[in-house]
């Protein structure tokens, strides 16, 4: 079997089983399909391997149900993530659906279109004795290297994956419902049922307590490097002074070591009104925790959400599986532009940082941040930049009578003329935040009508077609909001 890869970001690659089967009668398979399954068997082999996924396969064909047995077992205990149901010929189907109940993970069937293998046979009579008992999966009739892996079968073993990756996470909720939004409120049973994530509720005042804790060179290293990375900061001995900031940079570095103790995947912080009003906003840890970079070097991102937003947090972390491990951001949808079809996304003082330039390099993102005084009473700093222009996918989870729907965007961030703006900064006056501004191919008027919150979250690039096959995987329905919607 093969080793498995890791992408460049540390993300794990899709881990995809390759299992190609074969006519069990012994004088079929060496007087005829042997010659045309085991060449192909090494065609699937080859091309399989050359995608972005973590390919897990074997020299033989499956034809007995031993040889089947025995490669379930090794493909369980590697941890497969995705089967890829290879029927290139003929074979015997209850062998082929022996594999696939047991293994029980989301599933391509493939055959070729060639009309000498009697392939089309074996595939359609596996995948339908699938549909007859209820299982899901994909059909594809076609060669190695057709359009349909790229716009089909990659997008269904990324969602696989991500699948497979959310059960089991664990999000920390740091207080309650924040400013009466009911909006980010949910059912943790529900998300043990239905996603198999489980919720650790803590008090944010534990943030507090540790942030006293946080060794003070820490802090001032902390401190020195904010001070050379972001491009200022408006210090006005009021609202925002070198102590206001320094226990933000605590709070952030305390959230940060609960997270790692706790084994928490994801947050979301109320902050709104305890910690905003009485301490300091959680602004900072809003930019940094989703970035893949802070004071202390590179690391993984941590989604987080802001008002102890859960499902805007859940789906920031569904954005983050399916793009392999993206920086994610989270926006109130403020306001729009129908005349240019424009969503304009800011947050209450704190943007994943990555977004201020999309680059690798840390610099190149906060050297475009200013740290500005916070209007909340606890002051301390917000940050404030614009949103870099590229692709983004939008997406967000809402409950209609208590079942699940996920509304998907995709978009393109853009920068506005100078002269739209000024008129925004205008508006707005005093209380300017970080903001993505995101033409989208929607009906907006039917937007407004349809969409089930006040937030929304995002990640770079376009992901709609795995999160599309994600949410079936979910039972969550899929709203699709393009230009057909």
């Amino acid at each position: 079997m093969a080793k498995p890869t890791t992408r460049a970001n540390g993300a794990s690659a899709p881990r995809v089983a390759l299992m190609t089967f074969g006519d069990e009668r012994d004088y079929m398979w060496d007087g005829y399909f042997r010659g045309l399954t085991e060449p192909r068997h090494s065609e699937a082999r080859d091309y399989l391997g050359g995608l972005p996924l973590d390919l897990l396969a074997f020299d033989e064909v499956a034809r007995s149900k031993t040889e089947i047995d025995r490669q379930v077992a090794e493909l369980q205990s590697a941890g497969a993530e995705a089967l890829f149901a290879h029927t290139p010929c003929w074979a015997t189907p209850n062998l082929a659906v022996r594999a696939i109940q047991a293994l029980d993970l989301p599933t391509v069937v493939m055959t070729s279109t060639s009309a000498a293998t009697h392939g089309m046979v074996g595939m359609l009579a596996t995948a339908g004795t699938l549909g007859q008992i209820g299982l899901d999966h994909m059909r594809v009739r076609d060669d190695f290297g057709a359009p349909v892996f790229e716009e089909e079968v990659l997008p269904f073993f990324r969602a696989a994956a991500a699948r497979a990756r959310l059960r089991g996470r664990v999000m920390g909720l740091f207080g309650g419902r924040s400013l009466g939004i009911d909006t980010g409120t949910f059912d943790p049973m529900q998300w043990r049922a239905q996603f198999g994530v489980d919720v650790n509720h803590i008090d944010q005042l534990e943030i507090v307590r540790r942030a006293e804790l946080i060794d003070p060179d820490r802090v001032a290293s902390m401190m020195e490097w904010a001070k050379g990375a972001f491009a200022s900061i408006d210090f006005d001995g009021k609202k925002l002074t070198e102590e206001k900031l320094a226990f933000q940079l605590r709070c952030y570095l305390a959230n940060k070591d609960i997270n790692a103790e706790q084994g928490l995947d994801f947050i979301s912080v109320k902050c709104m009104t305890e910690l905003s009003d009485h301490y300091v906003p959680q602004c900072i840890s809003a930019a940094l925790m989703p970035s893949p970079f802070d004071g202390e070097g590179v690391k993984q991102t941590c989604s987080m959400s802001c008002e102890a937003d859960g499902d805007g947090a859940l789906s920031m972390e569904m954005l983050k599986l399916v793009s392999g491990g993206g920086a994610t951001l989270f926006a109130d949808v403020s306001h729009m532009d129908t005349e240019k079809n424009m969503l304009y996304l800011p947050n209450c003082g704190g943007m994943c940082a990555w977004f201020a330039g999309r680059s690798a390099e840390a610099s190149d993102n906060l050297q475009r941040i200013e740290l500005r005084p916070s209007v909340r009473p606890g002051g301390g700093a917000t940050t404030y930049f614009t949103a870099a222009p590229g692709p983004v996918t939008l997406a967000r989870l809402y409950r209609v009578a208590g079942e699940y729907r996920m509304a998907i965007l995709p978009g393109e961030a853009v920068q506005l003329s100078d002269e739209d703006l000024a008129a925004f900064v205008r508006e707005r006056g005093k209380h300017q935040l970080p903001t993505a501004f995101v033409q989208v191919e929607a009906d907006l008027e039917r937007f407004v009508e349809e969409y089930g919150s006040n937030h929304i979250s995002g990640v770079a690039g376009l992901w709609v077609r795995e999160l599309e096959l994600l949410c079936e995987m979910l039972d969550v329905e899929p709203v699709v909001m393009d230009g057909d919607f």
